[in-house]
């Protein structure tokens, strides 16, 4: 098709032609979170969408990969680029077009139900994640829609919360991520659910007309979230250019059979996999209520909105209370994207247009994601696992693979391997199996619209803390699988692990000192029993290979190569602590920690984490050495691998500013850049970081962006609180 080919169709289309292009509708083959029914008369084809942060979520199975946690974990760009042209495989392989990810909200509240979708607590993280996922999303041909868009920092009361928070911090922590994603190309953004500053993301003005398309040039269609709409006028003048799902609840759920979405949309796709939350196969212990605890309703939706547009938007254009020159503007962005992605002329424009799910290749990447994204937190020699060691595999959930969060994100694996039969395949010595504990159970939104028979199944004997401690007595080392519960749609209520998980690990230490904890959670959680343990691992929600990939980690056939894109703290600890900050007063969450967020926090303030922002052990030990600033944006050092095996690292910079004026709260330094690397034993490289002008500068609501000049020290080391070397430049 010619370069005038959307607007020949823009100049045909009807106005209710137009109209039936701004909003969802019934799908007619039942398979996408979102439908547009295109425009049959002009041969503009229909469009469908997928959830997507984790992995394709139709009705069918594909593959499951790690939390976004996890992924970021890695702090490697090229393997999130790598990732995300999977999920842009998967999808085209599902007939969906555009993919709803990825998730790119920062970190600011560590009991954020969905923090497991997000990537970290730092823009720079969050942006150059962010970025890779897109750029391999759209090299497919599928259109990627980063989302939250903006401030959309809790689940809790999320539907009304209003964020407030001032301009330089939203520049500064919160804008930069969606800004990273816009540039490498997102043809979609969603707004989030919440207010910020008073006013609704989906019809935010300030911030999705003029920042977003004008000031950033996005030239894409800014979507809302499902049943994320309150008007038709405001949204439309606001910017908002698709509202979604289009429909009612009671159609939606007609039309996929079951409740879900991104928000509520499509099946929850449990496969009929009745063991994974019900007793397990050997009748051990009925699980507790996954809903208690967890107050859905809090952080539901409207469901009456979901046809504002379909039922309103040609009589406001009609009365001239939304210009038609704005509804054609909606219209031209959704048929621009279509006719550069190839769905115009029925060809995909990408490098890789095949779709393909569930393949060798997108099996090896699912377990390379997690092995590169487990943290070794600690490490008193236990590990890497000698191969012939004996070992006791203990846990509430070793039977099964912790696949992810409850919501949208949740997707249904072909395969997957649990703990027990990762650590089998891997061992040659003994390995005995004692859970412990009751299973911990899944959690989702979706069980709020489940109707609650009374029938939990048949319930046996719950497990016993007494035979996971005598399996701990005779094995060499002890392995204490233990998990969290988050979903979208609640926060947690506690960074405590759930149940009695903690006095499980204490009873099996007190008995083995050999004895390594494996955490699997949505982020940070609370360590009371750490000093008493030999080793703890930080294996986040890790998919579908959770237990090859745990497999391979412990015993050291391969590196843990993952670092804490978030800071590991005491709940107290964390500046959203305070009340007003989190969840929030009268409806309004007050930002004043400002640009404090994550690490800058404990910075500032000398408190002490547990765990470090960028932490993470390896079983090599490296040595920084001869850094050198090779210009004003560039500096390099020498890394040497000083262990006896090959091992990853990944080099941090942090970048000091100079004193910036009275009035400005800065924190001591921030992350600039990062690079990781593998290094045989012995084996030393020179490495370069870049560093742009987002290191050096702050925003300044007069001025924009603003370098501030003088002399800037910038140190390099392994985590926010091990700095080895320091260079200066002068801008």
């Amino acid at each position: 098709m010619t370069p005038d080919t959307v607007d020949r169709l823009l100049a045909e289309l009807r106005l209710a032609e137009k109209v039936q292009l701004t909003h969802g509708a019934t799908d007619t083959e039942g398979t996408a979170t979102g439908f547009i029914p295109g425009v049959e008369r002009l041969d503009i084809p229909p469009v469908r969408f997928s959830d997507g942060p984790l992995g394709v979520r139709t009705d069918d199975p594909a593959t499951a990969f790690p939390a976004s946690t996890a992924l970021a974990s890695t702090f490697d760009p090229e393997l999130a680029r790598e990732f995300g042209r999977a999920l842009g495989r998967e999808a085209l392989a599902r007939d969906q077009d555009v993919l709803l990810g990825p998730g790119l909200n920062l970190v600011r509240v560590p009991h954020c139900g969905r923090n497991f979708e997000y990537y970290s607590e730092d823009p720079v993280v969050t942006g150059r994640f962010a970025a890779g996922v897109v750029d391999g999303i759209e090299s497919t041909g599928v259109v990627a829609t980063p989302k939250h868009f903006v401030a959309n920092n809790q689940e809790t009361a999320r539907a009304s919360v209003s964020a407030e928070v001032d301009e330089r911090v939203l520049r500064e922590i919160y804008l930069p991520g969606f800004r990273d994603a816009v540039d490498a190309g997102a043809g979609a953004v969603m707004s989030s659910y919440n207010r910020v500053n008073g006013t609704y993301m989906s019809e935010h003005e300030e911030l999705l007309t003029d920042v977003l398309k004008e000031e950033w040039g996005f030239d894409g269609v800014v979507m809302s979230d499902w049943f994320g709409t309150e008007s038709v006028v405001g949204t439309a003048n606001g910017g908002l250019d698709l509202q979604m799902p289009g429909i009612s609840a009671e159609e939606l759920f007609e039309s996929m059979g079951a409740p879900g979405g991104e928000g509520d949309g499509a099946d929850r796709g449990d496969g009929g996999d009745a063991d994974r939350n019900g007793a397990g196969p050997d009748g051990e212990g009925a699980p507790a209520d996954p809903t208690e605890g967890f107050d859905y309703a809090d952080g539901m939706p409207d469901p009456t909105t979901g046809g504002l547009y379909r039922e309103e938007l040609a009589d406001a254009v009609e009365a001239g209370e939304v210009p038609e020159s704005r509804l054609d503007d909606m219209v031209r962005r959704l048929l621009t994207q279509l006719h550069s992605h190839g769905l115009l002329d029925g060809s995909r424009d990408g490098a890789d247009p095949g779709g393909a799910v569930d393949t060798p290749e997108h099996r090896e990447l699912a377990e390379r994601v997690a092995v590169r994204g487990t943290v070794l937190l600690d490490n008193d020699g236990v590990l890497p696992l000698a191969d012939d060691a004996d070992v006791a595999v203990v846990g509430p959930n070793v039977d099964e693979a912790i696949l992810g969060g409850g919501g949208s994100s949740e997707v249904t694996p072909v395969t997957e391997t649990s703990p027990v039969e990762g650590i089998e395949a891997r061992a040659e010595g003994s390995v005995s199996v004692a859970r412990g504990h009751p299973r911990v159970e899944d959690i989702s939104l979706f069980d709020a619209f489940e109707p609650d028979d009374g029938d939990e199944g048949e319930a046996g004997p719950d497990p016993s803390v007494d035979d996971a401690v005598a399996a701990a007595a005779e094995a060499d080392v002890a392995l204490v699988f233990v998990r969290d519960q988050a979903t979208e749609a609640a926060d947690r209520e506690t960074l405590a692990l759930p149940g009695e998980q903690d006095e499980l690990i204490e009873a099996v230490a007190a008995e083995n000192p050999r004895t390594v904890v494996v955490a699997n959670t949505s982020g940070p959680f609370e360590a009371p029993w750490r000093e008493d343990v030999a080793a703890v691992v930080a294996g986040w929600y890790p998919g579908q290979a959770h237990g090859s990939a745990a497999a391979a980690v412990l015993y050291g056939d391969s590196d843990p190569g993952g670092r804490l894109p978030v800071t590991f703290a005491p709940a107290e600890a964390y500046p959203a602590a305070d009340e007003r900050r989190y969840p929030g007063v009268d409806g309004e969450a007050h930002y004043d920690e400002g640009l404090l967020v994550g690490y800058r926090h404990f910075d500032a303030t000398d408190a002490e984490p547990t765990y470090p922002f960028g932490h993470g052990h390896s079983y090599a030990t490296f040595e920084y050495r001869d850094a050198e600033a090779v210009d004003d944006a560039t500096v390099e050092l020498t890394v040497e691998n000083t262990g006896d095996r090959r091992g990853r690292e990944v080099v941090q910079t942090y970048v000091d500013s100079p004193a910036a004026p009275d009035d400005l709260d800065r924190p001591p330094r921030e992350l600039g850049g990062f690079a990781p690397l593998a290094l045989d034993a012995g084996e030393s490289r020179r490495v370069t970081l870049d560093l742009d002008e987002r290191a050096f500068g702050r925003y300044d609501a007069g001025e924009g962006w603003t370098v501030d000049p003088g002399e800037y020290l910038i140190s390099l080391g392994r985590s926010s609180r091990d700095l080895r070397l320091d260079v200066t430049v002068e801008r």
